[in-house]
């Protein structure tokens, strides 16, 4: 005979359930809390440029500003490497965004490209991630940052250093004499 609403057993499916529910709300409270204290739960900032390969990975830009920029990353499937980490190759395009963005960040107007990068890896990068990049110097033309990945537990994944030219933008879109956002590097 099935458990009425006010049997006995119905009472006790309901009470196991209700601690459950609370067991997992506190087992993933700490979890919550790293996240946001490691800036995951921050709105994301819409990018001030179209970069079609940082949209296709999907990149959530949450800090821009005096000299500092901060990317955040939920790889999917996609993303990973035969180990089933993030693949190595979405690592260094994030740190190269979150580097030329640092470098951006104190003059917007201009745009940057990539001179030279080192990177260093230190773990598998795993889960939703924070790259965080800073500059460091710069000159009338070129930008010198630095770059880290950090896990959800704010653990340290990779390391990268980047210069970075800075490059007059040219108008795009309709009524421009430019059909393409092309930049000269000369």
């Amino acid at each position: 005979m099935a458990a009425s609403a006010s049997s006995p057993a119905a009472d006790h499916t309901h009470t196991v359930r209700a601690e459950l529910v609370e067991a997992l709300a506190h087992t993933l409270q700490e979890p919550f809390d790293k996240l946001r204290a490691n800036g995951y739960l921050f709105k994301a900032m819409k990018f001030s440029v179209r970069i079609p390969f940082v949209e296709l990975l999907g990149f959530e830009l949450q800090k821009f500003e005096g000299g500092e920029a901060e990317i955040a990353f939920k790889p999917s499937d996609d993303h990973l490497n035969s180990f089933d980490v993030v693949h190595g190759g979405a690592s260094m395009t994030l740190l190269d965004v979150v580097m030329a963005h640092a470098a951006r960040s104190v003059e917007p107007d201009m745009g940057c490209v990539t001179i030279e990068m080192k990177t260093s890896f230190m773990r598998a990068a795993k889960g939703p991630l924070l790259a965080k990049g800073k500059l460091l110097h710069r000159t009338a033309t070129m930008a010198f940052t630095e770059g880290s990945i950090f896990d959800a537990a704010g653990k340290l994944c990779a390391h990268a250093t980047g210069t970075f030219k800075f490059v007059a933008r040219l108008p795009v879109g309709p009524g421009s004499t430019q059909a393409f956002n092309r930049i000269s590097t000369d």
